[in-house]
């Protein structure tokens, strides 16, 4: 997909490598400031719903959004401030914990079959099957040397989905470490915010650093020619949100959807109507 936004952003590979921390999370590219891009968000919106209806109507494709980042890097606010733009009848979102017992008892990507979106429908990922890989190179538990086995998974599962016709957009949200600090403070401070906290994510922000080169390598592995990983900087919401419902609106639009035209009788049926009684 060409769009000058969705270049920019894409992450970019050198050597076949990629380094996170290169990047700096409180860049603006792209928008002339908060004003200008809260008020393109507005028209995002409308154009939003408008290709997502097309999308719903056809029936035949679908679209995959997928949100991946550290702890309070802003999946939730994505899904509020822009994926609501869209018809609800034809919206997916799931989100991934910590499996289940069940779900322990089948091959990792069995919870995530489960959820792709089917044709019309846009479906939203918080937090996906990355984790699966992620986790494991950060954290070296026990299923790091299944690393390589599921990141190979992952690529043909994506590829299966892209040969049914399912355009993926997958984005990382990259906040800084004294970013998460104050949302995580604000979410302290605040008793409708308190319920988000998990003294569990203390424990990996201990782990920057390991998180950082975790997403670094799997980005490296898995950003591909049909299904390329975004880069957002996400230290300002506001940019963020401009960001995602840019690059989703342009992948729609390059998806050149059209309403469908049943094969009708137009003027019998506008008569049969139109007839009194």
């Amino acid at each position: 997909m060409t769009d000058a936004l969705a270049d920019r952003l894409r992450a970019e590979l050198v050597d076949d490598s990629f380094t996170l921390s290169a990047l700096d999370p409180s860049a603006t590219p792209g928008v002339d400031g908060k004003k200008a891009a809260k008020e393109e968000l507005d028209e995002l919106r409308e154009e939003l719903f408008d290709l997502h209806e097309k999308l719903f109507a056809e029936n035949d494709r679908a679209l995959l959004l997928v949100l991946q980042g550290t702890d309070a890097s802003g999946k939730n606010g994505t899904i509020k401030h822009v994926v609501r733009a869209v018809n609800p009848a034809g919206l997916n979102v799931a989100s991934f914990d910590e499996p289940t017992e069940e779900e322990l008892e089948h091959d990792f990507l069995w919870r995530i079959r489960k959820e792709v979106p089917p044709p019309g429908f846009l479906g939203v990922f918080n937090r996906s099957h990355y984790e699966d890989v992620l986790v494991p190179l950060a954290e070296e538990n026990e299923h790091f040397d299944d690393v390589d086995r599921r990141i190979k998974e992952i690529l043909s599962f994506e590829q299966e989905l892209i040969d049914s016709g399912v355009t993926i957009v997958k984005c990382l949200l990259h906040i800084s470490y004294d970013e998460q600090r104050s949302r995580f403070l604000r979410r302290l401070r605040r008793a409708d915010k308190r319920w988000k906290f998990n003294e569990q994510d203390l424990e990996t922000r201990r782990k920057w650093d390991e998180y950082r080169r975790a997403y670094g390598d799997v980005i490296a592995r898995t950003s591909t020619e049909e299904a390329p990983w975004y880069v957002i900087p996400s230290d300002h919401k506001w940019y963020r949100n401009w960001a995602i419902a840019r690059l989703l609106t342009a992948h729609l639009r390059t998806m050149g959807l059209e309403y469908p035209q049943p094969e009708l009788d137009l003027e019998r049926l506008r008569g049969s109507l139109e007839a009194p009684g």
